[in-house]
Formats: C-alpha cells, structure tokens, sequence
C-alpha cells in the first residue's frame, strides 16, 4: 500500500502533466485571460469538486475517491469546451481524490500514477484491483491532494506549462475553489 491506502499494484511510474498547487489573483484574472472563463464563481462559495475545461474539445472526466465501502471510481462526465462539472457536490469528505480525463476528438489524456479501473460506459465501481478480470479498463488516475478543503478545483487545459513534456501535451491547473 502507498501512503494514501490505495493498494501498491495500483501504482505506476509516469505521470503526464503538470500542476500549480496555488493560485493568486493575478493568475487567476490570467487564466481567465486565456481561456475566456473564469475558474471561480463570483457570489457564495460552492463546497464540490469541480473540472474546468479550457481546451476546445469536448472530454470525459472520471473521479476516483475513497468511500466507505471501498476504493470507488465514477464517470463519464462530459465537459463540453470552456465548461466546468461538478463531480462532486457538497463540502468534500476526503483529503485525496483521483482524476482521469480524456480528450474526445484528439485522444489527448490527462492522466497519472494511480491505476484504477474506468468502464467504457457510464459506472460506478468499488475497488481497484483485478479490472480486467471483473470486464473494465485498468487507467492511471492522477492524485490531488486537497489539504482537507471543502471544495477543490482542476483546470484542464492542452497548453503547456511549466514541465510540460511538448507543446499541446495535456495540462492541468488545480486550487481550492
């Protein structure tokens, strides 16, 4: 097991993209700027974990978590262009949370270093061990590490940023929201 509780086969070693674990205000109004929308609500605070889309490309996000009755992955969300998703709505009971997304039109992925199981169609499974052999895919989820928050955001983007591996890789930005 790694220090999260998800079990160690689980865990690979590549990770695809790159994260900002804080944002100020000036970034903020920049990525704004860029992607034409903003990354945080004006008016009351919303407590959930949100995707933002800043690509142009319609994608499917998938979100792994810890529940009570085990490892459970969910999706598909489709977040259509400049979009954002709720996966999950009200103040969040986890510290650790886990996400995958795929671009619809140019394949692009945003993933990461934990393996958990997807479906092809919409789901919801417990656990994260022997996908294959209960009929899923097997997908390496990224980690964010919400510090206890009540509510977490994640931007996608395909423009690169710092350690991006090339231009047009898959990105993401994330924050409390």
């Amino acid at each position: 097991m790694n220090n999260h509780g998800v079990p160690s086969e689980a865990v690979t070693k590549s990770s695809h993209f790159s994260l900002f674990r804080s944002f100020s205000l000036m970034q903020a109004v920049a990525l704004v700027a860029a992607f034409g929308t903003p990354m945080f609500a004006a008016g009351a605070a919303h407590a959930d974990f949100r995707v933002c889309n800043g690509t142009q490309n319609l994608v499917g996000v998938a979100i792994g978590y810890r529940a009570q009755e085990g490892w459970t992955t969910e999706g598909w969300w489709q977040v259509p262009a400049s979009t954002c998703a709720t996966l999950i709505e009200g103040e969040l009971q986890s510290r650790y949370y886990y996400l995958y997304a795929e671009d619809a039109a140019r394949g692009g992925r945003w993933t990461g270093d934990v393996n958990m199981c997807v479906a092809e169609n919409e789901f919801r499974i417990v656990g994260v061990e022997d996908c294959f052999t209960r009929g899923h895919q097997r997908m390496g989820f990224k980690e964010y590490d919400t510090g206890r928050q009540g509510s977490w955001m994640v931007q996608l983007s395909d423009a690169p940023g710092a350690n991006a591996p090339s231009p047009g890789t898959p990105n993401t930005q994330e924050g409390q929201n």
